[in-house]
Order: structure tokens, then C-alpha cells, then sequence
């Protein structure tokens, strides 16, 4: 079976936000032998975002937006890690080891990184360029999901955002979802973005000069059809608001 690196869906929308999905799928090709790990953790948060590709293509719909998604787990190679960081391919990912990525040679890397990153951030790239060429406003969004509990630890957010130089978008995004008091909403958590962890915000937008921002949202709440469709139907119109605020 072929599966493409990177879908891109709605790429002519109209949408002022370009949304990126770089944890879509847990796909892994059989000559990997699932890196050596038993079918059920390939289910686990380890391997992919649970429920980001089914808010994230939901928004594309509301919102008329472009989206791009990652077609192979981020446990062959993470495309939202520098290809220099210690996790782009993870040996161990949270508390569960990953033996097919141990020992790899520097060109089973390369190989990796041209089969399965480089088509992704070529796409996003292409998408972003040719929008800048056509003077066209662009707020770059990345979709993820987070767990529950993080070794052991409970974490109280329903929904995170987080983002590096594109302070307005994130702060006013924040303030946003805030509003709806049921929710307790993370400023740079449950995690914070740098060059040395982080792809999307870093080159997609800061280093493009583009506001760009993650949005984490906690899997338990959108593992399911419904819970998906909830959250992206919160999350549609708190962008609209803040694309607005902003401007052009």
C-alpha cells in the first residue's frame, strides 16, 4: 500500500489561516515491522495525535481554510522536530521505548527525511510562498492532541495554545476560548515552543515572518466523532475573532 507523505485538502481556500497537521496519522509501513512495537501501542498517543486529523479537517470546512496532513507516524519521523533534535526520531517516546529506532545508521536518517519529512515541508512551503507571492494574509495553525495524564501527572487544560514571537495571535487566542468559564485554557502549555523542539511555529511562521500558533487539544475530548466535531465547531469561531482583532 503507497501512502502519500502529506494530503493537502482545500488547498485554494479562502481562509486567511493555512492549518497544518503534522501528527494525522500512525501509519507505518509493514517493512518497518512496526518498529518493533506490538500493534496496540501504535493506537497510543505515542504514535499519533488521537482526534487532531478529524478537528483539523473540520476546520478546513468551517473555516475554508487550507490544510496539510502528515500521512506516516511521527514515530518514523516527527514533522514538527528539526531534523537535528534528539526526538525527530524518537528512541523512546514518553515511557515507552521504540526499538526499530535504535542504532539507525546516518543514512537510514537521510532516508527517512526525504521519504516522509521533506515531501510535508516542501508542500507547506510551496503553499506558503506561493500566498506570499500573492500578497495574500496567512495565519499559520498547527492541530495536535495531548494526553491526559504526562507521567503520571494530571494536566488540568482542556485546550492549549502555544506560540513564540506571534504574541498577539496567541495571547488574544487565549483570551478567547478563556471566555467560556468551563474551560481551563494553557498559555504555552502543556508545552512551549523552541527552536530545538519545534518546527511549525519556528520556520513555518516566525521565521517567515507569518503568525502562527499550535492549538493542544486534550484527546480524551476529541478521540470521538463527536467530541471532534465540538471542539472544532468551539474553535472555528474564536479564529474568526481573532483573524479579525488582528487585521490585516
Amino acid at each position: 500500500m503507497t501512502i502519500a507523505a502529506v494530503t493537502a485538502v482545500n488547498e485554494a481556500g479562502a481562509s486567511p489561516f493555512v492549518l497544518l497537521c503534522e501528527h494525522a496519522s500512525n501509519y507505518i509501513p509493514a517493512e518497518y515491522g512496526n518498529l518493533g512495537l506490538p500493534p496496540s501501542e501504535l493506537t497510543r498517543h505515542v504514535a499519533w495525535d488521537i482526534g487532531a486529523s478529524d478537528v483539523a479537517r473540520r476546520l478546513a470546512v468551517a473555516l475554508d481554510a487550507p490544510l496539510f496532513l502528515s500521512g506516516y507516524s511521527r514515530l518514523l519521523i516527527d514533522c514538527n522536530r528539526p531534523l537535528h533534535a534528539p526526538t525527530s526520531i524518537p528512541t523512546r517516546s514518553e515511557a515507552t521505548d521504540i526499538p526499530g529506532n535504535f542504532g539507525l545508521a546516518p543514512e537510514q536518517r537521510e532516508e527517512r527525511a526525504a521519504r516522509y519529512f521533506a515531501p510535508f515541508q516542501h508542500r507547506v512551503t510551496a503553499c506558503l510562498e506561493a500566498r506570499t507571492r500573492a500578497k495574500r494574509r496567512t495565519i499559520v495553525i498547527g492541530v495536535h492532541s495531548f494526553t491526559p495524564v504526562f507521567h503520571g501527572v494530571a494536566r488540568p487544560w482542556q485546550v492549549g495554545v502555544l506560540y513564540a514571537g506571534a504574541a498577539a495571535l496567541g495571547s488574544r487566542l487565549v483570551t478567547l476560548l478563556a471566555r467560556d468559564r468551563a474551560l481551563t485554557v494553557g498559555d504555552n502549555q502543556p508545552y512551549q515552543i523552541s527552536l530545538d523542539t519545534d518546527y511549525t511555529v519556528p520556520v513555518h511562521g516566525d521565521g517567515r515572518g507569518l503568525p502562527a500558533a499550535l492549538i493542544e487539544l486534550r484527546q480524551d475530548l476529541v478521540g470521538t466523532a463527536d467530541g471532534a466535531a465540538a471542539w472544532a465547531a468551539r474553535l472555528a469561531p474564536a479564529l474568526r475573532e481573532v483573524a479579525s482583532q488582528l487585521g490585516r
